[in-house]
Parts: C-alpha cells; structure tokens; sequence
C-alpha cells in the first residue's frame, strides 16, 4: 500500500521541488515557488548582452539604446529608443529576457521622472511603458534579482534626497510599492546584486558624501543594513555591477573625478578592496557585467568602453566605442550577478 506524505508547511529558502502540474522544477526563493529556467544569454543572444539607455551628450540628453556583446570586445550597436528623453541615473533592472529603466531626469523644466520603460533584451527595438515609481526621482540605486526590480533613493526634486527603496516584479507590467528604507537620505549611490542579495554603496547625502555601504535581502520587504565602508572618502556616482560573486564600484566623485575601481564579496560582510583603475578619470560612468566580465560604459559624456574579468584585479583596458558619447545612462544585461 503506497503512504502518502505531507509536504513541509514552510519549506526553507533554495528547497527544490517538481511541479507535476506544470511538469517544471521549482526552486523557493524564500518569499515563493519559482520556475527553475534552462535557458542562458548563449542561447538568447549568443552571450551576455549588455543595453545602454539615455544619458546626456555633450549637446543634448537623448533616448538612445545601444547594445553589446560582453564576450566579445567591439563598438557598440543601435538597439531602439527609449519612451522619453532622460538620463542621471543608473543601475540593472533586468531578468534574463527582459530590461527595465527606471527614473531619470530631463533639464528642460527640470522634470524628474516617475517613469518605468522595459524592453526585450534578445530583440532589438524600441522601449515599452512598463509603469511608475512611487514618486518621480532620478540619481537613484536600481539593481534586481531574475524576478524583482528595486529602485532607491534619489532626488525627488533638487534639493530633496529620498531614502524610498521602490520594488516591482520584473515578468509583469504596473506600479512599483514601497519595499523600504535605506539607512540614509541619499542620491547617486552604487548599487549590484547576487541572486539573493542587493547592495547599495556611496552616495551624496546632507551633508557631503558617504562611503557606506548597505544591502538588502531581494526577496523580502524591509529596510537596508550596514555592509561595510568603501575605500577611502565618501564618494557619489560610484556605480557599480557585479557577477554572482563579486561586486565592483568606480570611484566617482571623491571630490573630484577618481579612475579607481573597489570590489567586495557579495555574501559576506566587510569593507571593499582596491580592484584597479580605469583607463581615464571619469564621472557618471555605467557598467555591465556577464559572469566572467565587468565592462564600463562612457562618463563625463565619453564615448569610450572599458573592460576586465570580474574574478580577477588589474587595470581596465579598452573594449570598444559607444555609438555616441555620452554619459548618466541607466544599464541592463541578460548576465548580470543578481540573475
């Protein structure tokens, strides 16, 4: 006689199971059961591919999309157009199919925008409306796992800085909820991620800049706790990106523009370490990563790409060119640490 047993009530965050309703593994990610995917950017893309939105140019701020390959080195390609014109901030929102841009800031009238646009990272073409955040800011800290989307703090507008971590479920289109706080009112903060993990570093903060560093738990709602302390000063418009392992941040403004680059280990708890410099000081910098390679894009409306292998240290050195220089562009890629 076959027994039937229960299964667990609460089953324990990375718990596998087969769904024989839709013949699929599931892995619970703490908060629910998700589809276990055997799909990977090599067989999307035919690598990891990175996408590079808006920014500002030396005359004008643009909705331009370009993309990458991140395997390979080589000048970057048009992908589409954003919905709006806008730049000043930065970050991965992405899954592995798809890319979302949140925020953002366009001069003429000073608009800080609400807005949320997505595209499909495997096809090339023009942004979609996704949704809003909370509350219109730009300078904000995206990054995001394979399935959730979070956004924090900003201005919202000049001279204000939010401490609002936003979230949304990267599959679907609609608003984004409030997921929490950061320990700090604070603009223009780094920001990476593991698969379970988000980290938020640097930023501008009343008064000067900060050189904390802070994380989250993805998958739960609440506020941001102490990490560490990034090398050095405080410093803003550190942006960063990471593998699964390793995060990276440029220096940024420190109080000028500074060509370092820090690194830290995702699961664990501590100060970053020196990584190596980029090929020029630079400010407002974007980066992508696959999981064997970090590459920077542009800064201080530069046209150039840099890269180097994530899992080692060293110096950057040259990838290519974007289509247009220009700098304060927001980022995705199909690769990248949180996926």
């Amino acid at each position: 006689m076959a027994i039937d047993y229960p299964s667990l009530d609460k089953p324990t965050a990375g718990a596998f199971r087969f769904n024989t309703d839709s013949s699929q593994m599931e892995i619970y990610d703490g908060n629910q059961w998700t589809g276990v995917l055997s799909t990977s950017p090599d067989q999307q893309t035919g690598g990891t591919r990175g996408c590079l939105a808006g920014g500002y140019t030396p005359s004008a701020w643009v909705n331009t999309i370009d993309y990458i390959n991140i395997a390979t080195t080589g000048d970057a390609v048009d992908f589409g157009d954003m919905t709006v014109a806008r730049g000043d901030y930065s970050g991965t929102i992405s899954s592995r199919t798809r890319g979302c841009f949140a925020g953002g800031y366009f001069p003429s009238g000073k608009v800080r925008y609400d807005v949320i646009d997505y595209i499909t990272i495997a096809q090339t073409g023009n942004a979609i409306d996704f949704g809003n955040l909370t509350q219109g800011r730009n300078s904000g800290a995206p990054l995001s796992s394979a399935t959730r989307g979070l956004y924090a703090g900003g201005y919202y507008p000049a001279p204000s800085r939010s401490d609002i971590i936003d979230y949304f479920t990267i599959a679907s289109t609609g608003n984004a909820a409030d997921f929490g706080n950061l320990t700090d009112e604070t603009r223009h903060a780094g920001s990476c991620a593991s698969p379970t993990r988000g980290i938020f570093a640097g930023g501008n903060i009343n008064p000067g800049f900060t050189n904390h560093i802070q994380y989250v738990t993805i998958a739960t709602l609440g506020n941001a706790a102490q990490f560490g302390d990034l090398l050095g000063n405080g410093r803003q418009t550190c942006y960063g990106a990471s593998n699964t392992i390793r995060g990276c941040f440029n220096h940024g403004v420190s109080p000028s523009y500074v060509n370092a680059v820090d690194y830290l280990t995702i699961a664990t708890l501590g100060n970053s370490e020196d990584f190596g410099d980029l090929s020029t000081n630079v400010n407002h910098t974007t980066a992508v990563t696959s999981p064997t390679r970090i590459v920077m894009y542009g800064g201080n409306a530069k046209n150039e790409i840099q890269c180097h292998q994530i899992m080692s240290t060293g110096n950057f050195v040259d990838f290519g060119n974007l289509t247009a220089a220009r700098g304060s562009c927001s980022s995705a890629s199909n690769g990248h640490g949180g996926l």
